[in-house]
């Protein structure tokens, strides 16, 4: 089986993935890849990498089967090989995951531009680095995208596609095609901007979350059942804008805004600026270790990804719902 794509120029067929960087997501990545049809080369300098993309497959594999993906065989299309520059040479496809720093995305995409086909999409899961950073190193700019994924990527669906200054529109829509065509849901963000969104958010809020726990308003505990059984339920059915779209009745965003708008300004200078002090890290911590102390970290987090599978199912089987007012 192989990925199609349609509306995405001359080269309409995936068959072949390079996975450049075999960490926590690039076996994520290799996992859905492989669950897709299509064949998959990990390239990872690590001598264990091997070994540990086995183990993090067998992992992963419960979650692919209850997505309804085919899991049989699962490891029969994947190879390995240490040389990235070998490992890209009939790349369809390279989705880079290496360390998050420029001078080693510099180096890696620069061996992976002289050394992959001319038709190969290039993508790289960068969470933060800037493609018009990364790609200065590159002869062609135009190629190279942000493919980023809300981890872990085989099951969460939002990739973020971000342009760097001189990447190709045709770069941009071959990679949303791609991503679509593994029933994923990218975005192509207007502009560059440090994080891009999904973390930026992610890093508002948590900033609040230390700031009330440092404050001693909730414990850790207490502020995740908070979000869980609020904003965590409203956000996955109607995003803050939609919210409090309808928050404003039949006048909508405009009525909350004009009404309601100014007393949450008022609210802003308020919120919490903490640090990673030692004493804020060391009740972080304290916290955690009661918290979360109903099993180990990989048990936690199988019971996530079930549950997530569970609520996306909902989701995907729910009528369109106008919400509630907030």
């Amino acid at each position: 089986m192989s990925t199609d794509i349609t509306g995405a120029g001359p080269h309409t067929t995936y068959r072949r993935v390079a996975v450049i960087g075999a960490g926590v997501i690039g076996i994520s990545w290799t996992g859905l890849f492989l669950a897709h049809g299509l064949e998959v080369v990990v390239s990872d300098p690590r001598p264990d990498a091997r070994d540990q993309v086995l183990a993090g497959l067998d992992e992963i594999t419960p979650a692919l089967a209850e997505l309804g993906l085919p899991t049989e065989n699962l490891t029969a299309r994947l190879r390995f090989e240490a040389d990235p520059a070998a490992a890209v040479a009939d790349a369809d496809v390279v989705q880079e995951n290496g360390p998050e720093r420029l001078e080693v995305k510099q180096r890696i995409w620069r061996l992976v531009e002289q050394a992959a086909p001319a038709h190969a999409l290039l993508a790289t899961s960068t969470s933060g680095i800037p493609a018009t950073a990364i790609a200065e190193a590159m002869e062609q700019p135009e190629r190279l995208v942000v493919g980023h994924p809300f981890n872990p990527p085989h099951l969460v669906p939002l990739v973020e596609i971000v342009p760097g200054e001189r990447t190709a529109e045709r770069t941009l829509l071959r990679a949303r095609d791609f991503y679509a065509s593994l029933g994923k849901k990218p975005q192509i963000l207007r502009k560059e901007v440090p994080g891009f969104v999904a973390n930026r958010l992610q890093s508002a809020l948590f900033r609040e979350c230390v700031h009330l726990v440092a404050e001693g308003v909730v414990t850790e505990a207490e502020l995740d059942d908070i979000v869980t059984d609020s904003i965590g339920l409203r956000w996955a059915v109607a995003g803050p804008f939609r919210t409090f779209h309808l928050g404003g009745g039949p006048g909508g965003l405009p009525h909350f805004l004009q009404h309601l708008g100014r007393a949450m300004e008022a609210t802003w200078p308020g919120l919490g600026s903490p640090s990673f002090d030692e004493p804020t890290v060391a009740l972080l911590t304290e916290q955690a270790e009661e918290a979360f102390a109903d099993g180990p970290v990989g048990e936690l987090a199988a019971r996530r990804d079930r549950a997530q599978i569970a609520l996306m199912r909902a989701l995907a089987t729910a009528p369109a719902t106008s919400g509630a007012r907030a």
